[in-house]
């Protein structure tokens, strides 16, 4: 077995440099530390890009089939801290790779209902469940500007502000990249009555 099987890619389509260099990665971590192996072993990856975030700072975003995004979410602090390690300087994140459907028009005929899991809407929403995890969404507000702009307003849940702070740009400029929507991240305040 090599660090190639790590990749999951149609036939005839080859894997770019930073695509080999986050396989190795992988098959090192698989083999080298005994924690990660078990749970590593048959984990694959579909795509794996690089995304610059703004003043000279860049991300590898590396894209999961959905069926295994469970399984990567059970190791994915451990997982994200190593590879940090490896790529200093970047920060990773996992995002499973979702299709999005058309609407179908008056033109095309349906022979079957487009699920509500490939609706742009609901890969939108998934796409930010995977950026901020392990941490939870605890709400969300859209703010509509006289422009007619749309901008997300995202609450994170706040006893992961510490080890979340510095990652918000990444994330705001990765989703921007992703999906061409505006998107702030801010930890809600606790009033004196909640706690």
């Amino acid at each position: 077995m090599s660090a190639r099987s790590k990749i999951l890619k149609p036939t005839g389509v080859q894997p770019d440099e930073l695509e080999l260099q986050v396989a190795q990665n992988l098959f090192d971590l698989e083999h080298n530390v005994a924690e990660l192996s078990a749970d590593l072993r048959g984990l694959q990856f579909t795509a794996a890009k690089e995304i610059d975030i703004g003043r000279g700072r860049k991300a590898i975003v590396i894209f999961v089939p959905v069926p295994q995004i469970k399984q990567f979410h059970k190791v994915q602090t451990r997982l994200v801290r190593e590879l940090e390690k490896k790529f200093s300087d970047f920060h990773v994140l996992l995002i499973a790779q979702r299709r999005i459907l058309r609407k179908p028009d008056h033109k095309t005929r349906l022979t079957q209902q487009r699920p509500r899991s490939r609706t742009l809407t609901a890969v939108h929403e998934k796409i930010l469940e995977d950026l901020v995890y392990p941490t939870e969404i605890v709400g969300k507000r859209t703010k509509v500007r006289i422009d007619g702009s749309k901008l997300i307003k995202v609450f994170l849940d706040r006893k992961d502000h510490t080890s979340l702070e510095y990652k918000l740009d990444t994330f705001y400029a990765i989703y921007k990249k992703l999906t061409g929507k505006d998107v702030v991240f801010v930890f809600p305040v606790a009033s004196a009555g909640q706690e």
